[in-house]
């Protein structure tokens, strides 16, 4: 055989059965972090995994794994149950807390720091673990004897005037998720430039393994010691006293049953049914497929039980506790019952506390993907208003910032079912917010209204705003998907959608907003991978990604103008709705398909 005519080596790039270089070193770099990690590991079960996975060559296990380290985000860190700094587990815990002590000893050291958890799996465990972190790092520690909605600890560190606190849950997320909140002095969740700050600390550690635990230094806190501090604040928040009301509540599957029973019967609501297959805390959540109250079929059982009783509301909260979803008698809805969506439950609320403000200088706050209705509802009543990022961490920096301008927040919601009501709590509070709703509509039925009539009220006077949402759920490899879409919205904009001209664009990204005549504007807020688009007819439309699970979010608003005729521009409004997110969902797709 000449050499000319020998077989190219396998290492050649012109060699058929050349391996992929650049895999090859992907996989080598994912055994090393594996083996890193194994050599700081804390937990048997997951070592065990890892080394199952090693020997098995299970590469996409290891990059599920070990890919990237969680980070916060929109509401701290969330991710699935598992080993690796991708996904959580104690050794993630550990890192995350140690990191947080690391950073806060700069601002509290031996500072007070409360930890709290819901029932989820591994919540208990890793409460534990965090608790004996913070107490190994010189900080007094305090952990709930028991589970606790989300409110509570948010609560418990701002009224115990906490250095931090934390707490271990995932909220509404599947079940084999799990997460960590965490709370700063004051009681509103982290933001820029604390949450780099502590990766960076985090990023600074040695192993799990090496990071100093004290348990037995953990103080043990009593749900009892603050529950009536906590109901005292809620009660604070009634103007009726009207009680004559048939509830339907339910839990979820999550830790916020107890506490939202035991807060309507302080407030005189006796005539409560809960649903009993859903009353218990059950991390599997067994009776729905997804356990977010915003989900189809998430209220089935909740429904059923309101038809059976005769119920005047329903009054839901999310695994936590910190969302509240609101459902109500209908004859023209399907099943003769309405859910109310998130800028319906905050836009009524507005306008309730407004109206009954018993402050000199109220404020409300919203954010940039919830309804415009609230703005217009704080000018009709002369309130102070503020639009924000997604996320209560910045809906609870504008209550601080209305605080210091001599205002006072009576409420602050976001779209996807979350409400502050005043600011005993900085954060969503789905009980005290559950309360309000209980006593307008109370006082309502006294009259001879529901919640319904309401929201007649402000589209007689402000409109018909009609919202809704679309979401594309994503793949782990799906952020140039993402990234496309923004991008061609950011530079190659629609002229219109569906028909109506595209008048402006407002790019959150690079912070500016352009028009359709050229001009530039800049934007108050923060950076953040959104793109507004404002068309001719007053419709909003606006894309993200979620700060908390796989999704980019679509959003639009369309409004009516004032009209007697109240159901046909709903009508109008819901079809022009739909025509609009089909649409807008269709443009922007369209960029990711594109080479």
């Amino acid at each position: 055989m000449q050499p000319s005519e020998r077989p190219a080596p396998a290492d050649r790039p012109d060699h058929p059965d050349r391996p992929d270089r650049s895999a090859a070193d992907r996989d080598r770099g994912l055994r090393a972090r594996a083996e890193d990690w194994l050599a700081g590991e804390i937990d048997g079960h997951d070592a065990a995994t890892v080394r199952g996975w090693l020997q098995a060559g299970d590469t996409t296990a290891l990059e599920q794994a070990f890919g990237a380290r969680l980070e916060f985000g929109t509401a701290g860190i969330r991710g699935r149950l598992g080993p690796g700094p991708a996904q959580m587990n104690r050794a993630l815990v550990v890192r995350v807390t140690a990191g947080v002590a690391a950073r806060l000893a700069r601002d509290a050291p031996g500072g007070l720091v409360v930890v709290g958890r819901d029932a989820r799996h591994g919540s208990k465990t890793f409460a534990a673990d965090a608790a004996g972190v913070l107490a190994g790092a010189g900080f007094e520690a305090m952990l709930f004897d028991r589970h606790v909605p989300t409110p509570m600890l948010a609560f418990a560190t701002r009224y115990l005037d906490a250095a931090a606190g934390v707490q271990i849950t995932a909220s509404h997320n599947p079940p084999q998720d799990n997460g960590y909140k965490l709370y700063w002095s004051g009681g509103a969740q982290i933001s820029a430039p604390l949450d780099a700050e502590i990766s960076a600390e985090i990023d600074a550690l040695g192993p799990a393994r090496a990071v100093r635990r004290e348990p037995a230094a953990v103080r043990r806190l009593t749900w009892d010691a603050l529950v009536d501090a906590y109901t005292a604040e809620a009660l604070a928040h009634l103007r009726f006293a009207e009680r004559d009301l048939r509830i339907v509540t339910t839990a979820l599957h999550g830790v916020a049953g107890r506490s939202l029973i035991e807060l309507l019967h302080a407030a005189g609501f006796t005539d409560v049914h809960p649903v009993a297959e859903q009353q218990e805390p059950d991390p599997d959540f067994p009776t729905v497929a997804f356990p977010n109250p915003e989900e189809p079929g998430a209220l089935d059982h909740a429904l059923v039980l309101a038809a059976e009783v005769e119920a005047d509301v329903i009054l839901a909260n999310d695994p936590d506790g910190d969302r509240i979803a609101v459902a109500v008698p209908s004859e023209g809805s399907p099943g003769g019952w309405r859910v109310l969506s998130g800028d319906e439950v905050g836009c009524i609320l507005g306008e309730h506390l407004l109206a009954t403000a018993e402050v000199a200088h109220p404020a409300v706050a919203t954010t940039v993907v919830s309804s415009q209705l609230l703005g217009r509802i704080a000018e009709h009543h002369g309130a102070a208003y503020a639009e924000t990022l997604t996320g209560f961490k910045w809906l609870a920096g504008a209550a601080v910032g209305a605080e210091a301008r001599g205002q006072q927040m009576v409420l602050a919601y976001e779209q996807a079912l979350g409400v502050m009501v005043g600011t005993a709590v900085l954060d969503k509070d789905g009980l005290s917010a559950a309360l309000v709703v209980a006593d307008l509509a109370a006082h309502l039925r006294a009259r001879g209204g529901t919640l319904l009539d309401a929201l007649d009220d402000l589209a007689r006077r402000h409109g018909v705003h009609a919202t809704g949402q679309r979401s594309v759920r994503l793949d782990p490899d799906d952020a140039p998907l993402v990234d496309a879409v923004l991008e061609g919205l950011r530079t190659h904009p629609p002229e219109d959608v569906a028909g109506v001209a595209v008048t402006a664009l407002a790019d959150h990204q690079a912070r500016v907003r352009h028009t359709a005549h050229g001009a530039e504007q800049p934007l108050d807020l923060p950076s953040t991978p959104l793109a507004v688009m404002s068309l001719a007819d007053g419709t909003r439309l606006q894309v993200r990604p979620s700060g908390t699970e796989p999704l980019l979010k679509f959003y639009a608003e369309v409004v009516e103008p004032p009209t007697p005729d109240l159901a046909a521009s709903r009508a109008a409004a819901a079809v022009r709705l739909d025509r609009m997110l089909e649409a807008f969902l269709a443009t922007a797709m369209g960029f990711a398909e594109r080479p």
